[in-house]
């Protein structure tokens, strides 16, 4: 259903104007299964793009035969090159890992305004799927490579921001169940995740790469068809027509400051935390002894391991966190911020000593992910709980979908800096990648007192009668 109609002038904090009583996954409405479900298949087709792309630019697309073949390839990296200068084949392709990733997480901003403004966040995820859909299927030929990029950054655009919102709206500003919500649809994620390499990197490095491509667009199916036969029991679309919504006052920017100030930390950390799944994986393919009792791992399986332990990570943190609320001591979000940026440091540490190694044990690169899945939970559920709990009701999915934007400064840093990985090599790129998460956590450390002061008197003003949520 979908109506239209103004924000509410009297309530600058996101508020839900559907909550059901109805409860199917740990104690959480059914709304969540569905949008758990469709984000499992969405991530289950990105993080089996994720696995291959590099493999696949770097061994089979980029080399001469084939690249000449590719629709625009020239121009676009002449167009690169006059914007970053010469590149090497690995540092393109590295670049363009970047701009594609980051593209991803920039274009829901507009998808938002349509979901807000126009379509209405149904429509919109609809119109995202059949997108993403068909440039998975197009990635089937290499002729259309950077077309069939393109239809995944637009069909992301429409997806990631709306569906994250409406899982915010399934609960009441006060409910304390909404940052274990999102842990939750970072499960679902996970899933997904886990899923991609076994499939969709197996069938592109063992089968052919345009397979496992086009696994990753029946994913995309399913997660359509999941998401249309539970719409009823999502939010209803609310669309706010220009020049209805309420206008921001100066509490309201005051709010939207702090969570700018807190998405500082959340990039760094972000631009630290997908190396692993860029230029990790080339360095993986010389470096890293995949035998296991005689049989030789695919490289692209270590996001089966990863996906799994991120899943290990979010039940832990989802059991630490209600044990500890149940005792009226859970740590606030921020500070669950500030333990991942530290988290995703000492990984990066870690496998930095690790790659002096002439040769790199498996079991010690899977190591790597442990320490770093364990943190991923904390850095992802938070800050969502945050925006959706705190941003202003008419530029709600607006800054869900800002939220997705800060991934787009994290890829794009990622990108440019995979041009410095051959001339320092893999140790010293290690190492260095931990200085992010470290600035981070400065910042968070500075700034934690002042972002809590203001967002805890915008939750005052919209909830007088309730003890407002600490960030």
């Amino acid at each position: 259903m979908t109506t239209i109609a103004a924000a509410p002038r009297d309530n600058p904090v996101a508020a839900p104007s559907f909550v059901p009583d109805d409860r199917s996954l740990f104690g959480h409405p059914i709304g969540l299964t569905v949008l758990a479900g469709t984000e499992l298949w969405e991530r289950f087709s990105f993080y089996g793009m994720q696995a291959l792309l590099m493999l696949y630019m770097t061994k089979y697309l980029l080399l001469p035969e084939h690249a000449r073949h590719v629709l625009g390839l020239a121009d676009y990296r002449a167009a690169l090159s006059a914007v970053f200068g010469p590149m090497t084949d690995l540092a393109f392709a590295a670049q363009t890992y970047g701009l594609y990733s980051g593209l991803i997480y920039a274009t829901p901003l507009s998808g938002a305004w349509l979901g807000d403004r126009v379509l209405g966040k149904t429509r919109t995820v609809t119109i995202g799927t059949l997108l993403m859909a068909v440039g998975h299927l197009a990635m089937a030929s290499e002729f259309f490579f950077l077309a069939a990029l393109l239809l995944l950054i637009l069909g992301a655009g429409c997806v990631i921001g709306n569906m994250a919102a409406q899982v915010g709206q399934l609960y009441a500003p006060d409910d304390h169940r909404r940052t274990r919500a999102f842990g939750l649809y970072l499960l679902a994620l996970n899933i997904g995740a886990l899923t991609a390499p076994l499939i969709v990197g197996t069938l592109g490095e063992k089968v052919g790469w345009h397979s496992g491509f086009g696994a990753a667009g029946f994913g995309m199916l399913i997660g359509l068809t999941v998401y249309l036969s539970g719409r009823r029991y999502l939010p209803p679309d609310v669309i706010t027509r220009r020049g209805e919504h309420a206008r921001l006052d100066r509490r309201d920017w005051r709010v939207i400051a702090a969570l700018l100030v807190m998405l500082l930390p959340y990039i760094l950390a972000g631009a630290a935390l997908n190396q692993a799944y860029g230029i990790m994986y080339v360095w993986a393919d010389t470096a890293v002894d995949g035998h296991i009792l005689g049989w030789e791992m695919p490289v692209t399986w270590v996001g089966i391991f990863d996906g799994a332990m991120t899943i290990v990570g979010v039940l832990v943190a989802n059991a630490y966190w209600k044990r500890s609320a149940a005792r009226g001591r859970e740590m606030g979000d921020l500070a669950k911020i500030g333990v991942s940026c530290a988290g995703i440091a000492l990984s990066y540490l870690y496998i930095g000593a690790v790659a002096l190694l002439p040769v790199v044990p498996i079991a010690l690169w899977l190591g790597f992910y442990v320490v770093i899945d364990l943190a991923t939970v904390w850095q992802e559920a938070p800050p969502q709980a945050i925006i959706s709990r705190s941003a202003p009701v008419s530029l709600n999915a607006t800054m869900m979908a800002v939220f997705k934007l800060a991934n787009t400064f994290a890829y794009f840093l990622l990108g440019w800096l995979g041009r410095f990985y051959e001339t320092l090599g893999p140790a010293v790129y290690w190492a260095s990648t931990a200085l992010l998460p470290l600035v981070g956590l400065a910042i968070m450390l500075v700034y934690k007192g002042r972002i809590t002061r203001v967002l805890d008197k915008g939750a005052a003003v919209a909830l007088p009668q309730e003890s407002a949520p600490r960030p």
